[in-house]
């Protein structure tokens, strides 16, 4: 048995091959064991940031990418016990380059392995694999400040909480992708990646000069927050209500109920009309009637108007009901109101209830209306 063991085969004994194998294989059957053991105990020492928090959302963020840790992690602590087979270590890639050396042209050869490709190709597994992590971890945190936002009334939190996590999974990418680029081609690209930014930081500037602008937008409405999330707003043609502030825009959802994206420069640049902040909302009536309609008839229509407003309990005091204006074709009474109620359709039904005492008042005293009446409300509560 020994004999076997150690017989050896592409310069390696067997026992070594068994001992590898039996390894990663184990750690296969047990992964989801060990991930969950392992993400387990980390949450006994971040559970007191959000006592709310279920242990299961914080186990389920983490288990797949320590499965695939502890695999890969294991296969390359095992194969150190294994001397890669020279027969095996072959040139997949060769480059011949000349350079010139003490005056004189020197042809230099550089060659890619079959053992330095598994090393990388192990490498990059391994630092992918943290990268997933991390971001599990970003989405954990943020489900930890999403939980204590939901404890607030305001809306502005939950969306805070979502735009700083794409903000630093975006930064993550951005060093992963730099890993990446480091394990492939080497240390010195990543440093001349990292000087080269000096010089292009500009050229680059300018090529994402709107990005940039609309990154600073976004974070100029999260700290000076002229509107938030669920707010009513106007900007330019736009009205809508807000439903997301991203990195680089913000959505509305419109009257039509479109999905609008506006770009956060434009949000902060431009006049914009929180129309959820508003503490009354107005409304205008404009009734035409009959050029021979005699002037007591109209006092007491507009008598009648005046008590029926100043004993509705929704109505503002500060109302106007006015002859306004006239015409050869008619007489122009004006009520103008305003009320504290923002809700739509409780708006509408106070704007319907006062259209039918206009119309009431007018019946009763034979007032006939000239050839239309127009009900102009304000532009805001289209």
């Amino acid at each position: 048995m020994n004999e076997f063991l150690n017989r050896e085969f592409l310069g390696n004994p067997l026992q070594d091959y068994f001992i590898v194998v039996g390894v990663v294989l184990l750690v296969i059957f047990i992964k989801r064991i060990l991930s969950k053991w392992m993400a387990s105990f980390s949450f006994k020492f971040i559970k007191h940031w959000s006592p709310q928090l279920q242990k299961a959302d914080f186990v389920n963020l983490l288990v797949k990418p320590l499965e695939y840790l502890l695999v890969f992690v294991a296969f390359m602590l095992t194969m150190n016990r294994l001397r890669f087979p020279p027969q095996l270590n072959f040139n997949v890639y060769r480059k011949i380059k000349t350079v010139t050396l003490n005056g004189a042209s020197v042809e230099q050869v550089s060659a890619l392995t079959i053992h330095e490709m598994l090393t990388t190709l192990l490498e990059l597994t391994v630092s992918l694999c943290f990268i997933w992590i991390l971001l599990r971890l970003i989405d954990f945190v943020a489900l930890v400040l999403e939980a204590k936002a939901d404890l607030t009334e305001d809306k502005t939190d939950n969306q805070f909480v979502v735009f700083f996590k794409d903000f630093f999974k975006a930064i993550v990418m951005i060093f992963g992708a730099l890993i990446v680029i480091r394990v492939l081609f080497g240390q010195t690209i990543v440093e001349k990646l990292i000087a080269g930014l000096g010089i292009g930081a500009a050229a680059l500037a300018l090529a994402a000069k709107e990005s940039i602008e609309n990154l600073i937008g976004s974070f100029i409405i999260f700290s000076d927050k002229p509107f938030r999330v669920g707010d009513t707003v106007k900007v330019d043609s736009y009205q809508g209500t807000v439903e997301k502030i991203g990195l680089r825009s913000t959505r509305l959802r419109t009257l039509e109920k479109t999905y609008v994206t506006v770009p956060n420069k434009k949000m902060v640049d431009s006049v914009l009309d929180n129309l959820s902040l508003r503490t009354q909302q107005r409304a205008a009536v404009r009734v035409e009637v009959a050029a021979d309609t005699s002037v007591e008839k109209i006092q007491k229509v507009l008598k009648d108007i005046h008590q029926f407003l100043g004993n509705h309990k929704n109505v503002e005091p500060d109302f106007t009901v006015n002859l306004n204006d006239f015409t050869k074709d008619s007489y122009v009474i004006q009520v103008i109101y305003l009320t504290y109620i923002l809700d739509g359709a409780r708006y509408n039904a106070l704007r319907e209830d006062v259209n039918l005492a206009i119309m009431r008042f007018m019946e009763q005293y034979g007032v006939k209306m000239a050839t239309k009446i127009e009900v102009v409300n304000d532009p805001s509560q289209q």
